[in-house]
């Protein structure tokens, strides 16, 4: 148990570092979280500071996650002190105690969490997520779109009963936090929205 709670610990810690905070104010002497979306993650940095510092924000959360399961392993703690670590490191990025507890959605920490977990299901939702990410260039619904496929794809793939569980735990944590996304796909709808960008496209 002591090991536990390390991986869990370490596991927040890790998740608590606000990389686009730093990388915004280290860039553009701005606080990510008053601009753009205000999400603190890498689309967001992406769209408001830049491509460069975009990529590296997502990468190093996703790094966040996947270091956090890596180290959770390395103490050879059983199974739910390892989801408890993943789903720490994601508390961590959206309550980070490094930046006041005003943290981002954590979308890229998860993805970094599944792929130690389960490496070719994160993958093939991936892949899937590109599709509707690259029509209608709507981060938001591409990461709803992604999220609610991988518990399916860790089934289909093989995975256990309680990995698929622990997704759609994170699922849930994540659809709370994205709530107003998914209500504005709702009320708009994904296939409308992605008319209407191509529609706003021909037009320009």
């Amino acid at each position: 148990m002591p090991l536990g709670i390390l991986g869990v610990i370490i596991g927040y810690l890790l998740g608590s570092i606000p990389t686009a905070y730093i990388v915004s104010r280290a860039s553009k002497g701005v606080d990510i979280r008053t601009i753009g979306s205000g999400n603190m993650g890498g689309a967001n940095v992406m769209r408001e500071i830049g491509t460069r510092e975009g990529v590296f924000v997502g990468l190093f959360d996703l790094a966040k996650g996947a270091g956090a399961m890596l180290i959770a392993q390395a103490l050879s703690i059983s199974e739910p002190w390892l989801f408890g670590t993943g789903f720490a490191a994601v508390l961590g990025h959206n309550f980070p105690v490094f930046a006041g507890f005003r943290g981002g959605r954590g979308s890229a920490t998860i993805i970094g969490i599944f792929l130690v977990l389960s490496p070719i299901a994160t993958l093939v939702t991936l892949i899937v997520v590109a599709i509707p990410f690259f029509a209608t260039r709507k981060f938001g619904g591409a990461v709803i779109v992604g999220f609610a496929l991988l518990p399916l794809f860790i089934w289909l793939l093989g995975g256990s009963l309680w990995l698929v569980r622990y997704a759609l735990a994170i699922d849930l944590f994540m659809l709370i936090r994205n709530l107003p996304d998914v209500r504005r796909l709702l009320a708009k709808g994904i296939i409308k929205d992605m008319i209407y960008d191509r529609q706003r496209k021909r037009t320009k």
